[in-house]
């Protein structure tokens, strides 16, 4: 899918769940996306005990802003922690406000992000956190970018409806861009995501996800 061609548009399920109409798929769990996020992404990654000043952090997926926010409240002022994320279809400012008014304890770190975003701005500090979201596709994007990072967030739509975020050839530039020892969750438990990963150089598991989805996947860089 071409990002110059298309426009993201948000739907609302429930009235409270965001569904991208480019990719019909929500932005985050049905049965609760901030619980979801700390299983998923934190936990997933082992923060925040690994976090440090000078951690990076690297994301597929900015949607929300969510898992930066969880982030942020996880890492209090540990930092400064250097938080990447790359998005070809950024969600408009209204409607991020109104998904992360699902979460009335975020509302402050929720405040601060949305009034950022409302400005254009794509570098930001949230927190202890500081923000780079880059826009495009990011089959460009990912591989002109010269920072590697300790963590990632896998967080792309499903591969069933967006499989152009999980291809080899991506996952392939996610271990390229990964320092030794890093580490990467996402909640897709899908063979051939695995095995992208395994063969970018992760050592990869399948591990408990989140509610009632059985699986989900993470792994680590080995040092050397």
């Amino acid at each position: 899918m071409d990002a110059k061609d298309q426009m993201e548009r948000t739907e609302w399920r429930d009235g409270l769940i965001p569904v991208s109409t480019l990719f019909d798929d929500p932005y985050f769990s049905l049965a609760g996306g901030l619980a979801e996020t700390r299983h998923v992404f934190l936990a997933g990654n082992d923060l925040p005990a690994r976090l440090r000043p000078g951690f990076r952090i690297a994301e597929l997926g900015f949607g929300t802003g969510l898992n930066l926010i969880a982030t942020a409240l996880a890492a209090g002022s540990t930092g400064p922690i250097r938080y990447t994320s790359f998005e070809a279809f950024p969600m408009p400012p209204e409607d991020m406000a109104r998904a992360l008014s699902a979460f009335p304890e975020i509302a402050a770190p929720a405040r601060a992000l949305i009034n950022a975003w409302s400005t254009g701005a794509r570098r930001f500090t949230l927190g202890a956190i500081e923000i780079e979201v880059i826009e495009g596709d990011v089959r460009q994007t990912l591989a002109a970018w010269a920072g590697r990072a300790d963590a990632w967030y896998l967080d792309g739509f499903s591969p069933a409806k967006n499989p152009e975020m999980w291809g080899d050839d991506l996952m392939a530039e996610v271990g390229r861009h990964t320092a030794p020892g890093g580490t990467f969750a996402t909640y897709t438990a899908a063979g051939f995501v695995r095995r992208a990963l395994q063969a970018a150089g992760f050592e990869v598991d399948r591990v408990a996800g989140y509610g009632s989805k059985r699986h989900m996947t993470n792994g680590r860089m080995p040092k050397g």
